[in-house]
């Protein structure tokens, strides 16, 4: 039977998904930014997430130089938008509590609609602090390992997003916990995926069983350069169909491997960039 049969059924018929930006939000780089943004809109996406100024640079971030630059381009492209569009933002963890909150401070009111990891999660006090110096909504949760570093963003309501990545978190059985632990606190769950197509399937299945779904992560949309869904290698995987997901009524997860394709496949080395401020102290990535 299907996965999401055993997590208790399904609450909804597809898994609505929000869009990834993957201009930087940045004034020198606005006109491209506008223009991708509107062609999302244009494909029925009414959610976007943008990343900041200077996110794209492998070796150097300077938080104030981010910050700045990025609440300008905020502020104008609201405006380019209008107000019907949902638009977040994912700092990444790059940022420090001062240095968050002047960020936030400096967008207007009606400019963010939720903002992803401003800061790293390890302190839940930080967090509590930030919460006080700005109204704009947090989403959290991406790197927590287990309910336990869930637990204080649940009960103190630190978040008002849950960020489970189902691989991250313990798998399926974990992932289901916490959710039900932040719907008795009135969080919506908003899953973190930015894997392959077995990441995407488990995911598919727990977003599928919940009650306090609230949009999911997804990089298989029309500007995506990730490349991690490629059918030679996955040939029956979960589909994006304009900007949701529909579940196939398959047994097991859905997706099938193609272990003789990965044999001949060319390992792809990867490491995550590990930045530096000008000054040359290391930052977060």
């Amino acid at each position: 039977m299907p996965v999401y049969q055993l997590l208790g059924g399904k609450q909804r018929e597809h898994i609505a998904c929000f869009a990834c930006c993957y201009t930087e939000a940045d004034p020198d780089k606005f006109d491209d930014l506008v223009k991708e943004a509107k062609a999302l809109i244009a494909l029925g996406w009414t959610t976007i997430r943008v990343i900041p100024s200077r996110f794209d640079d492998p070796v150097f971030f300077e938080p104030q130089e981010s910050i700045t630059r990025t609440a300008r381009c905020l502020n104008e492209l609201r405006k380019v938008l209008g107000p019907d569009i949902t638009l977040g933002i994912d700092y990444h963890h790059r940022l420090s509590v001062a240095e968050a909150a002047s960020f936030c401070q400096r967008l207007k009111p009606d400019t963010l609609d939720f903002i992803e990891e401003p800061i790293r999660h390890e302190s839940p006090d930080a967090y509590k602090t930030l919460r006080t110096l700005t109204h704009i909504p947090f989403a959290i949760g991406e790197e927590f390992s287990s309910k336990w570093a869930a637990k204080p963003y649940i009960e103190q309501g630190l978040t008002q997003y849950l960020r489970v990545d189902v691989c991250n978190i313990g798998g399926l059985t974990e992932a289901m916990k916490v959710a039900g632990w932040a719907e008795a606190h009135y969080i919506d769950v908003m899953p973190h995926n930015p894997l392959g197509p077995v990441c995407t399937a488990a995911t598919n299945h727990f977003a599928a069983a919940l009650p306090n779904l609230g949009l999911m992560e997804t990089h298989q949309g029309p500007f995506s350069e990730f490349g991690a869904h490629d059918p030679l290698l996955f040939p029956k995987q979960h589909v994006l169909t304009g900007n949701k997901f529909t579940i196939p009524e398959v047994p097991g997860l859905g997706v099938e491997v193609n272990e003789a394709a990965f044999r001949l496949a060319t390992p792809v080395e990867t490491e995550a960039p590990h930045l530096s401020k000008r000054d040359g102290s290391h930052t977060n990535w």
